[in-house]
């Protein structure tokens, strides 16, 4: 079963647009420690950004899938195709980041992290909105 904020649209959605707003300024700082090729802060910064994906999107994200998605596959079971694609947008998410740690310990700071950054910020948005049209009060 899920937390009642999760199935009511204006808490949810705050949630994603938090966790997102986060998402967009920390890539907006590192961006500019990269122009100002301040690589050293930049690999800091980009453990600081894994961090937040992890602890804020990536744990909601598992919340979702075992209680919010559960609960809305028992209330409409036609909700199936939509609910496994919500997944697999968690699943990406984690195979960025998991993709990110992987450079991060094995060649450093690279320009791909950065990349890789504004792809989890678009696959996120794109998987708030189409979530967002399933709950109940949408």
């Amino acid at each position: 079963m899920s937390g009642p904020g999760l199935k009511h649209i204006d808490s949810h959605a705050a949630i994603h647009e938090a966790a997102l707003n986060e998402a967009k300024e920390l890539n907006r700082l590192i961006a500019k420690l990269v122009r100002a090729k301040r690589f050293d802060k930049a690999i800091e910064v980009a453990y600081i950004i894994v961090e937040h994906w992890e602890t804020r999107t990536l744990q909601h994200a598992a919340a979702e899938e075992e209680g919010l998605y559960k609960d809305l596959l028992d209330e409409n079971p036609n909700l199936k195709d939509e609910i496994t694609a919500l997944i697999r947008d968690h699943n990406i998410m984690r195979f960025l980041v998991k993709k990110i740690k992987k450079i991060l310990e094995t060649e450093g700071f690279t320009e791909e992290i950065l990349e890789l950054f504004y792809t989890l910020v678009h696959v996120d948005h794109f998987h708030n909105l189409q979530e967002e049209k399933l709950l109940p009060d949408h």
